[in-house]
């Protein structure tokens, strides 16, 4: 599997972060996951494009906690956090999150916890490009 936890500015594949957290253990019954996609319209307005920057020296670190933390607080086997960074499309992906588990329930929960608390906690920042021009979004959950 390739790192858990992962800023990157190349595309991912979620059948890929999909595979390699099944073969992290046979006790997997229940991954549930995140697939944050790029929309073209946002707040009334028509968006080309998204540019995400970040304070890397915490964003790794921030993530990694997000992840022990969600480990430990749903009884996890796994979880997965990759999140772009760089312009990305309307359509293309930018955020991954995957919760494994031996059950669905708390795959689930874990889920969502792991994809609010990463807005609300992890630095990173996203500037959508509209036909008014540029325009940093504020942060929500």
């Amino acid at each position: 599997m390739s790192a858990p936890v992962r800023i990157q500015f190349e595309d991912f594949s979620v059948d890929a972060e999909l595979r390699a957290l099944r073969d992290v253990s046979l006790r997997i019954g229940g991954i549930a996951s995140f697939v944050g996609c790029a929309r073209d319209f946002s707040e009334g307005r028509n968006v080309s494009e998204i540019t995400f920057e970040a304070y890397t020296r915490m964003v790794i670190p921030e993530m990694e906690a997000l992840r022990s933390e969600a480990i430990e607080r749903f009884s996890l086997i796994e979880a997965c956090l990759v999140h772009r960074l760089g312009t990305v499309r309307s359509g293309d992906n930018i955020v991954f999150i995957a919760a494994a588990a031996e059950h669905r329930g708390p795959a689930f929960e874990a889920c969502r916890w792991l994809i609010d608390s990463l807005k609300e906690r992890v630095p990173i920042w996203k500037k959508e490009m509209t036909p008014e021009g540029e325009n940093w979004v504020t942060p929500h959950p």
